[in-house]
């Protein structure tokens, strides 16, 4: 009974959002000129490439804080369930373009369906896991992130291989409607609506995440205006901007920096794989020591800085392809590693009824701005100068800055001791 928690919602909550990370790994490889027809099926060059990349995010940002909003005061559960249905078609639509025009539109809709699943997922958590197990609890969840490419990126390379793009992104996103019904069924909201856990680790869940909530609350009444508008909320959406644009402007054109080695589909995807599958490894290890210190902005920092310094390494030794390849390994994970502490800063540090709408705004405008401009400058520059160099620079500029801005985030409280005994809080 004690692992509970950790058995049912963290591995739906992963299959979940997996999935929904497969349709940036299949378009990722569908956009590679070199082992697939669709910018030729659809007349696309290097700049609409990124257009078509990067649209998603724009329909992605749209819902992410009425998503938050809904999820704390409706559902978590059921907003992430009309959130499967819609995604379902619009993913399987985006197989089914025939012109540039309507896979962009496709790509849009796609966005706007999934934009309320992160902030709700987050909710979720924050409702199920008390502080000193939150950081462990979201990098399993995250872990969705690199598993995706690192799980689908050779399945995918092989369908695109035997099969074309098109069936690929059918097949593909038909995957949603198959994930429901489990979510629907073995989900739910709170501890209190659930039958599966015992009475004892129900009360005990209730009385500790009640008394953290009770300590997040400012002392005197603040407004909801003078809580939104701190330099810190403003920093977290710049590096959370900063930190989407290399994410994915890494991603959608990682396939084309390792140019003029002649590797077919499934070979892109296991070198695609490689790095994503080194990105969970380093996840885990990151969060573990996060949540045993209680430290968090140094954790972020640390991840940003190496992510920085090797991408911008992997430009200057382009010419020694092992050993360019080998940085970029090392340089994307560092996004995906500082994302588990950095998301367990807002519920750490604002009172619970703000931490949906927080969530909401950063991810709205770092996720959705920056998952458009990353994808959208890295094309325009390599269709000006015909390589991915500039570009991948810029990237690795903006992953030092963000180890300054992470310092402007609050510190997180310090934890008090929980009530829970040991074997309630330690996972599997």
């Amino acid at each position: 009974m004690v692992n509970q928690r950790w058995l049912r919602i963290i591995p739906l909550a992963l299959i979940m959002y997996t999935i929904a990370y497969v349709d940036r790994t299949n378009v990722s490889l569908s956009l590679d000129p070199t082992i697939s027809t669709m910018m030729r099926d659809l007349a696309m060059d290097d700049k609409m490439k990124g257009t078509a990349a990067g649209i998603f995010f724009f329909g992605y940002m749209l819902l992410q804080i009425p998503g938050g909003i809904l999820a704390s005061r409706w559902s978590a559960r059921k907003t992430i369930s009309i959130c499967l249905v819609v995604w379902g078609a619009f993913a399987t639509g985006c197989g089914l373009a025939q012109t540039f025009g309507q896979f962009e539109w496709m790509r849009f809709f796609l966005g706007l369906s999934e934009s309320a699943i992160f902030p709700a997922t987050t909710v979720l958590l924050t409702q199920w896991f008390p502080r000193t197990e939150r950081a462990r609890a979201n990098s399993l969840w995250l872990l969705c992130q690199p598993l995706a490419v690192a799980g689908t990126a050779p399945v995918s390379g092989l369908l695109l291989d035997q099969y074309g793009w098109r069936t690929m992104l059918v097949l593909e996103g038909i995957l949603p409607f198959v994930c429901l019904p489990f979510w629907w069924f073995f989900i739910r909201d709170h501890p209190r609506e659930a039958k599966w856990i015992s009475a004892e680790e129900h009360s005990q869940l209730e009385k500790t995440l009640l008394r953290e909530t009770a300590d997040q609350e400012p002392a005197l009444p603040v407004s909801l205006w003078s809580r939104l508008f701190q330099p810190s909320i403003f920093a977290m959406i710049l590096l959370y901007f900063l930190h989407n644009c290399a994410a994915y402007g890494c991603i959608y054109f990682f396939t084309t920096s390792l140019g003029g080695r002649n590797f077919n589909g499934l070979e892109k995807g296991f070198l695609l794989a490689l790095p994503y599958a080194l990105t969970a490894v380093l996840m885990l290890l990151n969060s573990w020591h996060s949540d045993k210190t209680g430290e968090r902005r140094g954790h972020v920092a640390i991840a940003y800085l190496v992510s920085g310094i090797s991408l911008i390494l992997s430009v200057l030794t382009k010419d020694i392809f092992w050993l360019s390849y080998t940085f970029l390994c090392f340089a994307i994970p560092g996004p995906f590693v500082a994302m588990c502490p950095f998301w367990t800063i807002p519920a750490e540090t604002l009172p619970k009824n703000l931490v949906g709408l927080v969530v909401g705004l950063i991810n709205a405008f770092g996720s959705g701005c920056g998952g458009f401009a990353g994808p959208y400058i890295v094309g325009w520059l390599k269709n000006e100068y015909h390589s991915t160099d500039i570009a991948f620079n810029l990237l690795g500029a903006g992953m030092l800055l963000n180890v300054a801005l992470i310092y402007v985030v609050p510190k997180s409280k310090s934890r008090k001791p929980l009530p829970l005994p040991n074997e309630l809080i330690e996972p599997l």
